[in-house]
């Protein structure tokens, strides 16, 4: 008996995909490498990210390795739906910045036949779920988990550290806020 991969292609049906993990673990970079193989395949895309990510470019998806690839900036996840048109694929950056609505969103376009792809962070600065990661992980068809090198050890890392005093959960930060860190050497800010 053999089980469908990622590289079997569904036919006449959408589905989710998500890409998730710590900071610097190349989530976007997988992304954008997904968005542009169907963009390869003359697949019509849309491209999402959240008002918020202003930190490398205002109309790009942008990883830290300075790979980019143009998008819309949206403020919230029902204007996705507005916006998606007649787009086969719909990329979504940098979901941890969008609230639960993304979910139903996701939902909506993938029982509409498209491919929906979603990169996020699943975990805060605390080690806790970051929603909506964990509820999107649940309805979606295909995981892929990005682990990151730790900065102090050099084990794969899955944690983010963050290198500031700040405590506000959601901190849009440059590169020299935050360190991947594996289970060992990462240390939890005290509650």
């Amino acid at each position: 008996m053999t089980f469908p991969t990622q590289y079997d292609t569904p036919q006449k049906t959408g589905w989710i995909e998500v890409i998730a993990g710590c900071m610097f673990s190349g989530k976007t970079e997988e992304l954008i490498r997904r968005l542009r193989r169907a963009q390869i395949a003359r697949q019509e895309v849309a491209i999402f990210k959240p008002k918020i990510d202003t930190r490398y470019s205002n109309d790009h998806i942008v990883s830290h390795s300075e790979l980019k690839i143009p998008s819309t900036v949206v403020e919230n996840p029902s204007e996705i739906l507005a916006a998606a048109g007649t787009a086969q694929v719909v990329g979504i950056d940098e979901a941890q910045f969008f609230d639960m609505s993304l979910v139903e969103v996701a939902d909506q376009l993938a029982n509409a036949g498209k491919r929906v792809i979603i990169a996020g962070l699943d975990q805060d600065y605390r080690g806790k779920p970051f929603e909506p990661i964990p509820q999107l992980l649940a309805v979606a068809e295909y995981i892929t988990k990005t682990l990151a090198i730790c900065m102090v050890c050099g084990n794969p890392a899955d944690k983010t550290q963050r290198t500031t005093e700040a405590s506000e959960r959601v901190l849009v930060g440059a590169k020299d806020s935050y360190e991947a860190r594996c289970r060992r050497c990462f240390k939890p800010p005290h509650a």
